[in-house]
Formats: C-alpha cells, structure tokens, sequence
C-alpha cells in the first residue's frame, strides 16, 4: 500500500465533529493546495513564548503557578528539527511528522511535551480539542520512536491575550515604551490524556479514506465542498451568470 505522510495536527481532523470526508480525502491526495497560508506573526510569537518560558526555568526561582500544575518541571530539552521529528507506523502505512513547540524535563526524568496556542480558551477552542488531542498523542508516539521518553504529560498552554478596558488602561501607564508597547499574556494549561488507541482510531480512518479510488461523500453542510463546486463550476463554464 502506498506510504501516506501527514503531520500529526492533520491527522487529527479526523476526529472532529464537522469533519469532511471529501475533503480530507482532497488533502490526503494533493501535496499542495491553494490559499493555504498560515500568518507568521503566530511563528514569532511562538518563538517568544519558547524564550520566555526558558527564561523562567532558567531561573531556578519558584515557577509561577500555571507552571507548577503542570508538574515538577526543573528543565527543557531542544527540540528535534521537523525533518527528523518522525516515525513510521507500518500497521497503517503510515508516516506520522509533526514539530513540537518544546519539551519540559521534570525532576523525575520524565518528559512532557506541550503545544502552545495564541488564542483565548473559548467554547469553539473545546470544538478543537479531538484534533489537538490527536496531535499531542502524535508527537508523544513520535519522541517515544526518537527516543525522547519517558513521555508521562501531554498539554495544550493557550496563552491568552489581556485586551480588557482594564489592562489597556494599565499597559498605557507602565508598559509604553519608545517604540511601541508592550501586552499580557495569561496562560491556561490543558492536560491532554495519553491515548494511544485513540491515535490509532485516528490512523485507521485515515488509511480507509485514502485508500478510496474516488473521493467520498462530502459533509451535508460542508461550506469548503461547496465553494469548491462553484470554483468548479466557474472553471468548467458551467455556471450561472446571474
């Protein structure tokens, strides 16, 4: 069967409650597709936060309490390049990537690996947790084939911007400097359990998407399965004018 290769963020839209079957057998199929672009304001960011957090745990002060619920967290290790942040799980044929946002060491030897989102903790992020549940799970089978272990936590760290009338007030006062200023950021951690038959849940959907000659039904109310028809539609003529 033919090697499938997808991050492990991907994999997981599998599991989400308005998932496409078309359109997941879309991407499955095509390396490449339009009006993919992803902000890279969010890289920098997260590239920050990495620093920030390094910077606490190089402290050697008490860590502040978002932290401690984490766990005892006493160092960090560098992360592996995407390129060789992978593992073949032949069961499926497939090859599970991803590129995780840090790995913390805890007293006891143990791992965690957490992923960091800018973004508040809302009720449309919970609709995401099944897909980042599956991402988390992803890279904790990955660092465990890179022999990045023993992996004992998986979180999400959503580091939430403080935009209230109150804080702006407050950044107007202290936090103006010469060439801009400065925001807050609020982090609430998310244990995520490790779940590795629900990972390989994930991968056997996939497998039997893929493997489809033609593409399956799309979702009812699939707005992208829809736009995609008119762009069809608009490139084959056959479209109405009016």
């Amino acid at each position: 069967m033919d090697q499938i290769r997808i991050s492990a963020k991907n994999l997981g839209q599998v599991m989400l409650d308005d998932f496409c079957p078309r359109c997941y057998w879309i991407r499955l199929k095509s390396s490449k597709l339009p009006w993919q672009i992803f902000p890279g304001i969010f890289s920098s960011i997260d590239a920050y936060t990495k620093r920030v957090v390094h910077a606490i745990i190089d402290s050697k002060s008490i860590p502040p309490k978002w932290m401690q619920d984490m766990g005892d967290i006493v160092g960090y290790r560098k992360t592996p390049h995407w390129s060789k942040f992978n593992t073949d799980i032949k069961k499926y044929g497939i090859t599970l990537t991803g590129a995780a946002d840090d790995i913390f060491v805890t007293k006891s030897g143990g791992i965690i690996i957490p992923d960091y989102k800018t973004a508040k903790y809302t009720a449309n992020q919970d609709k995401l947790l099944p897909m980042y549940q599956i991402q988390l799970n992803g890279y904790y089978v990955i660092a465990e084939a890179c022999e990045i272990r023993p992996v004992i936590g998986l979180y999400l760290i959503y580091f939430e911007p403080v935009t209230d009338d109150e804080a702006a007030v407050k950044e107007a006062k202290g936090s103006i400097v010469f060439d801009g200023f400065a925001m807050a950021f609020k982090a609430h951690p998310v244990n995520m359990p490790i779940d590795r038959a629900l990972l390989n849940e994930a991968m056997e959907k996939t497998r039997a998407i893929y493997d489809l000659a033609e593409p399956p039904d799309s979702r009812a109310d699939c707005e992208d399965c829809q736009i995609l028809n008119q762009i069809y539609g608009l490139s084959s003529g056959h479209h109405d004018p009016s």
